[in-house]
């Protein structure tokens, strides 16, 4: 095909893989996901490259892993073994730039989640923010949702306009707006009006709602569409086994997650399920549009998420470990001039992946850390063997990585030197660590591990091996996250006020 591609992108903030109706999920309704699984293809095994927000997501703009954007968790970006100190001098121009030089219109809309600037130019000709939360009060004015919202004189005296954080990060709410007035509803409506802005030339845009990201806070009637009694109860193993990994328990207490029991869970995942379901309307007004283009057939469509949440899984929530409810992501690509619907595709992809699957369709290939899926798929390249990923900064207690081969998937963890290993195949739960009886799948693993070895990864190496910690637990602390932008960073008791 000679004519360049419309590309829409869309994506959601701690979206579960098993959360499309489509895909298995009878207890969810998610009918627009569903309308792209039936016209095109879902990847069944894709993996965050490091499964939190902001690394994430300069994965996603870089076409380059963490040991190259210099981004391990959520943190300032900071790159190691003597890379460029500049973010495109290192990784190459943004995927939004690249498209712009290739004569397509881009825009984004929704949260973009950069550090330390959350303004960060990612090269886009317009770009609308809808974050998650600001940190200064002067930046909440750039916040084109905040903007919004701030207009309208009956909603002023709403102080976290995504829903309560702090204590209530894991309680199920209910959205202070009406459905139309949400940042979810924003971001799509504003996506529309980009996507049918200038018909002269291809455009690449890229939509980012913040949720199903917490706090759970979908808006009437989404709050109340799923009975919490019809929701499965956490699947959890032995504490032993789900707690090997120190952030976990860290992460809980964290975020006031660390007593909550099945009954509050089943709560939690059914205002879950709401805003997903919520979200999956809005994404249904820009399959919508895209429809009602000149031609629809010639749009490539790609949804995925950040990573996941595991939702009381593992006794754990919130992300950032190895464990599929938190790494393993939905990732649905619909292009029907090119590939037929209904299919389901289980090779290895990440979210590197999407430079190269952007940067392909528009005729210049650019694979850079990831995979060329379209090559993949046209059979003119070859499919991963195996995947590797990492979290945390390398050469320190924070570094873990996974490996995922076939039926297995190895993670290492240098606090401590712990190891697990899982057959997914057999145990698709994670229940039962086989590191100590499956030896030589552990080793085999292991050492494809250790061929990782490059600049941005060297300082986790100790020799021939990966540096070893000794087990060590951070000292725990609650997050009270207000509303730091109007200068509420904290809880408060008003002694004045007590009689």
């Amino acid at each position: 095909m000679n004519k360049k591609p419309n590309i829409l992108y869309i994506m959601c903030d701690q979206f579960r893989y098993d959360c499309i109706a489509a895909l298995g999920n009878k207890k969810i309704s998610t009918p627009n996901l569903d309308r792209l699984t039936e016209r095109g293809i879902t990847f069944t095994n894709a993996y965050s490259p490091c499964p939190v927000c902001v690394a994430a997501r300069y994965s996603i703009h870089t076409g380059r892993d963490p040991h190259t954007t210099g981004c391990y968790k959520n943190e300032k970006p900071f790159p190691l073994d003597g890379l460029a100190e500049k973010m495109e001098d290192r990784c190459g121009q943004y995927l939004a730039r690249f498209l712009g030089a290739q004569g397509y219109r881009t825009f984004g809309a929704g949260k973009f989640h950069t550090m330390p600037d959350w303004l960060e130019d990612l090269g886009f000709d317009t770009v609308m923010h809808a974050e998650e939360m600001w940190y200064k009060k002067e930046n909440r004015a750039f916040d084109a949702y905040c903007s919004f919202i701030d207009k309208i004189p009956e909603y002023r005296h709403i102080e976290q306009v995504h829903g309560e954080r702090t204590e209530m990060y894991y309680m199920p709410q209910t959205s202070p707006f009406p459905a139309e007035f949400t940042v979810e509803a924003f971001t799509a409506d504003r996506a529309v009006e980009l996507i049918n802005a200038d018909k002269s030339k291809p455009w690449f845009g890229f939509v980012s709602f913040v949720g199903p990201h917490p706090p759970c806070a979908p808006p009437i009637p989404f709050n109340r569409m799923y009975n919490p009694d019809c929701m499965d109860n956490p699947v959890t193993g032995d504490i032993r086994t789900d707690h090997m990994d120190e952030q976990i328990p860290w992460a809980n207490y964290m975020i006031w997650a660390d007593e909550l029991n099945n009954f509050s869970a089943r709560l939690v995942k059914s205002r879950y399920y709401g805003e997903i379901s919520y979200i999956d309307s809005c994404i249904g007004k820009l399959l919508d549009s895209v429809e009602a283009t000149d031609d629809p057939d010639n749009t490539l469509v790609c949804f995925f998420s950040d990573h996941g949440d595991h939702m009381g899984d593992h006794h754990a929530w919130q992300k950032e470990s190895w464990f599929e409810q938190s790494a393993h992501i939905p990732f649905l690509l619909s292009w029907t001039a090119c590939f037929p619907g209904r299919v389901q595709n289980r090779e290895l992809v990440s979210l590197t992946d999407l430079f190269a699957l952007a940067s392909g369709a528009a005729g210049s290939l650019e694979q850079r850390d990831g995979l060329d899926v379209l090559g993949m798929l046209n059979k003119t390249a070859a499919p991963r063997e195996y995947l590797f990923v990492c979290y945390g900064r390398p050469g320190t207690p924070l570094f873990k990585f996974m490996v995922r081969k076939g039926q297995y998937k190895y993670i290492f963890m240098s606090n401590g030197g712990r190891r697990q290993l899982f057959d997914l195949q057999n145990d698709p739960d994670e229940l039962r660590n086989l590191a100590g009886e499956y030896s030589s799948v552990t080793k085999e693993l292991h050492s494809l591990a250790l061929l990782s070895r490059r600049p941005g990864l060297l300082p986790a190496f100790d020799r021939d091996d990966f540096k070893l910690f000794p087990f060590t637990e951070r000292p725990k602390k609650r997050i009270n996250q207000m509303a730091h932008d109007l200068g509420i960073d904290d809880f408060s008791f008003l002694k004045e006020e007590v009689k």
